[in-house]
Order: structure tokens, then C-alpha cells, then sequence
């Protein structure tokens, strides 16, 4: 048993047996969680609903009217399905009264056991570092645009604007260095909400903006029920590639499983847990499935097989500007939330090992109390400080080496997507369940969970193919958006 466990867990039995605090704890000797139904949606949404809706109107263009939305609906059935798989498993080795598991490493732990807790915690954290540097790079992307958009409006579409990137990556880092000294994931519910809403406001107005496109007088683009035309738009190489690359980018649209057991751990033990995120699933990822929908077809509509990789920041719209600029502003606070939400775990991880590694060490686990102007007494602690500041700087750097968005997305989403989001969940339900080897319901999670691989491996390949192309051309530190 953990020390601080064990410390807490004195703590209550104590104070219980005088009747005094017993409503100030939970069931597991920590602090009473007090998260909800709204609380979960929001972090879902903030988690979902991110830079991956941006490159739809592209992922659709190389589908097509036929192919596009498909794979849109089964990633979404496939996300929910086998997150309300992951919701049981919170609690082993029942659903409702068994242990807690804190981190999707611990529920993998509970279950399965062996290599797989080190392949889960590679496959996780490695995700994670992965989205914080794609975050970077899309939230810097959308500073650009700001600036580029009012520059086109001032000097006609047709001047170049050419404006450094690197920057607005620094800007984007300092704020994060900030609000990385928020303790834990608990603390982040005000920013979720925030983020949501951001999402929200700069999906919808890239949905009107490409309604408007669409609907407009003498409009005419090439749509095609197969996307991009061979001989025509691209090469057959290039329409197998870019092809791969979709599917990869709209698996990444529904990334959020590297983050579901720490989402859960925030709720309240009443309702159980896993009922309240299964209904915050359905919540999230059917609303973000709406606006994917929306806003892949509609934008393939405005926008046809020259559909931009970014919708908002690659000028398919460039009027009114104070509109785009409002949105794009909208991603950037975004995905300020977004990087939290997904960096929050892996900084909970390091500190937690390096606790354990060095529990007498004062710089890893002393405190200091100090008061911060309009938000009463803050404790700080040395380690996260200089941890979470090296984190953020090397992810920034590493951003500025690596600025390819659109195959960088689809290279996270496929990597992370078959053991994250399908293979540990589908596993641990068959353990949990102790379903029998080669019943029907053993055999068709078993296709579903190889079907998913093979997708995976071909949305990769698409990827590296496409990172490969871009890196070709490209010195670091010397170009501009």
C-alpha cells in the first residue's frame, strides 16, 4: 500500500469512528471527488472536438460522398463502443464496488498484467507527447492565420503574407509553462468548460462559413462519390496514400481514450462511475460526430476535392475576416485547454514514479505554501515547476523541428488508436468477463479488434509516406507560413 494511501486511509478510520469528516473523503482514503455528467462531457469535448475537425473537409475530399462518412460513422460507433468497455474497467474486478484504478496503466495493471502494462504505458504516454506537439504546432498555425488573414484583407488575397510560425509556438509555451502548474487533473474542470465552448463556437462558424461557400451564387466545385480523381486531381500512388492518410486523420478526431480512466477518476462514486462515463461518451462523442458530419460533408460541398488540409487556417474562406480571426483565435484558446487535458496524465505519471523513487528527496515532494493575488494559496512545488517547464519547452522545440499538420495528425491517430482505443479495452473486457475462447462473443470482438489493426497499419503507412514527402524539402527553422 502507498504511503500517502495508507497515511490517508489512518486518517479516515480515525476521524470515522468519531463520525466527524466522513463526507469529506471517498471510499479509497483521497479527497472526495466531486466531478459530474457535465464535467466528463466537457473534458470529452475538449479532448475530441479539437484540431482533428479541421483537416474533415480534406480526409472527406480523398473518400468521397461515399466512403468519407462511413468511415467517420464506424470510428465513432468503434470510439463509443469500446469506451463503455474501458468505463467498466475503472473499478476491478468488478464495475461497481472493486478497487480503483487511477491511470489507464493501473486498470491494464488490475486486468492483464505482464508485458502488456509496459506496452500500454509506451503506447499512452508516447500518444500523449505526440498530441501535446500537434496541439503546438495547430495552435501556432491558427496565430498565423490571424495575422495572415488581416494581411490579406489589407493587401488582397493574392499577396504572399508570408509570416514566421516559430514565435507564436513560444507564445503558445509560455502560457502553458503557466498553466502547468495547475497540481492535477481535478483542478481543470473551469478550463475544460472554457475549451469546450471554444470548440464549439469555432466549429460552428466554420460550418456557416461553409454552408454560405456552398449555398452561394454561381458556386461550383468537383465533388465525386471517390474522392479525388486519379489522372485528374492526383496520381493512383498519390490517391492510395492520401487515402490511408484520411482514415488517419479522422481516427485521431476521436482520440480520447489516452485520457478516459483520469476523466473517470474525477466523478463522483454516486451514480457509479462507469454509468456516468458511459452517458458522458454517448454525450461526447455524438455531438462531436454531428459537427464531424457536418462539417467534413458541408466543407467537401463548399470546398470539393481542392478541399484545404485546414479549413480556417489554409484561406479556403479569407471573408468576412473578422470572423475568421475571431475563430481561429477560438482554436488557439482551444487547444490551450486541450494541451492540459492531455499532458496533465503523463505529468501525474513522472511525479508519481519520482515520489516513489525518491520519497525523502525535499525537492521532489516538498511544498510551499504562497499566496497568488485572486486565487488564494497556491502550493509550490520545485520538481513540477522545473519538470513541467523542461516538458513544455522540449515539446515546443520539437514542434518547431516538425511543423507537418496534416500528416502528423493522421501518424498520432493511427499510432494510438488500435492498442489504445481498441485492443487493451477489448482485452480487459474479456478477461473481466472471463468470456470463453472461441465463443461468438469472444470471435467477433476479436475480428473487430484485427479489423482495427489493419486499419491502423494502413493509416500509418499513409502518414510516414506523407512525412517522408514533406521532410524532403524542408529546413528546420528556416520556413514560413
Amino acid at each position: 500500500m502507498a504511503p500517502e494511501f495508507q497515511k490517508n486511509a489512518m486518517y479516515v478510520s480515525n476521524e470515522l469512528e468519531n463520525g466527524d469528516v466522513q463526507k469529506n473523503f471517498d471510499d479509497d482514503g483521497r479527497e472526495k471527488r466531486t466531478g459530474t455528467l457535465l464535467t466528463a462531457s466537457a473534458h470529452i469535448i475538449t479532448a475530441v472536438i479539437g484540431s482533428g475537425v479541421l483537416s474533415l473537409a480534406w480526409a472527406i475530399a480523398q473518400l468521397g460522398w461515399v466512403a468519407g462518412p462511413a468511415v467517420l460513422f464506424a470510428f465513432s460507433f468503434i470510439t463509443y463502443f469500446t469506451s463503455t468497455l474501458l468505463a467498466d474497467c475503472y473499478r476491478s474486478p468488478g464495475p461497481i464496488s472493486g478497487k480503483r484504478n487511477y491511470t489507464y496503466m493501473d486498470v491494464v495493471r488490475s486486468h492483464l498484467g505482464g508485458v502488456k502494462v509496459t506496452l500500454c504505458g509506451i503506447a499512452q504516454y508516447a500518444n500523449l507527447v505526440g498530441v501535446t506537439i500537434g496541439y503546438t504546432i495547430t495552435a501556432s498555425i491558427s496565430m498565423v492565420a490571424v495575422k495572415r488573414s488581416n494581411c490579406f484583407h489589407k493587401n488582397g488575397h493574392e499577396a504572399s503574407c508570408s509570416i514566421e510560425s516559430y514565435p507564436y509556438m513560444i507564445i503558445f509555451a509560455v502560457i502553458q509553462i503557466v498553466l502547468s502548474q495547475i497540481p492535477n487533473f481535478h483542478k481543470l474542470s473551469w478550463l475544460s468548460i472554457l475549451a469546450a465552448i471554444m470548440s464549439f463556437t469555432y466549429a460552428s462558424i466554420g460550418l456557416g462559413l461553409s454552408i454560405a461557400k456552398a449555398s452561394g451564387v454561381g458556386h461550383h466545385v468537383k465533388t465525386t462519390l471517390t474522392g479525388v480523381v486519379v489522372g485528374v486531381d492526383v496520381s493512383g500512388t498519390e490517391k492510395v496514400w492520401r487515402s490511408f492518410q484520411a482514415i488517419g486523420d479522422i481516427a485521431f478526431a476521436y482520440a480520447y481514450s489516452t485520457v478516459l480512466i483520469e476523466i473517470q477518476d474525477t466523478l463522483k462514486s454516486s451514480p457509479s462511475e462507469s454509468k456516468v462515463m458511459k452517458r458522458a461518451s454517448l454525450a461526447g462523442v455524438s455531438t462531436t460526430t454531428l459537427f464531424y458530419i457536418l462539417c467534413g460533408t458541408i466543407g467537401y460541398a463548399a470546398f470539393g476535392n481542392n478541399a484545404p488540409g485546414n479549413f480556417l487556417t489554409g484561406f479556403g474562406f479569407y471573408e468576412p475576416f473578422w470572423l475568421i480571426d475571431f475563430a481561429n483565435v477560438c482554436i488557439a484558446v482551444h487547444l490551450v485547454g486541450a494541451y492540459q487535458v492531455f499532458c496533465q496524465p503523463l505529468y501525474g505519471f513522472v511525479e508519481a514514479r519520482c515520489s516513489q523513487r525518491w520519497p525523502d528527496s525535499k525537492f521532489i515532494t516538498s511544498e510551499y505554501a504562497m499566496q497568488v493575488p485572486c486565487c488564494g494559496t497556491y502550493n509550490l512545488n520545485l520538481f513540477r515547476l522545473v519538470w513541467r517547464t523542461t516538458y513544455v519547452i522540449v515539446t515546443a522545440v520539437i514542434a518547431m523541428i516538425f511543423p507537418f499538420f496534416n500528416d502528423f495528425l493522421g501518424l498520432i491517430g493511427a499510432a494510438s488508436f488500435y492498442p489504445l482505443t481498441v485492443y487493451f479495452p477489448i482485452e480487459m473486457y474479456i478477461a473481466q468477463r472471463k468470456i470463453p475462447k472461441y465463443s461468438f462473443t469472444w470471435v467477433w470482438l476479436k475480428i473487430l479488434s484485427w479489423t482495427c489493426l489493419i486499419v491502423s497499419l494502413v493509416a500509418a503507412a499513409g502518414s510516414i509516406q506523407g512525412l517522408a514527402t514533406d521532410v524532403k524539402g524542408y529546413k528546420p527553422f528556416s520556413t514560413h507560413q
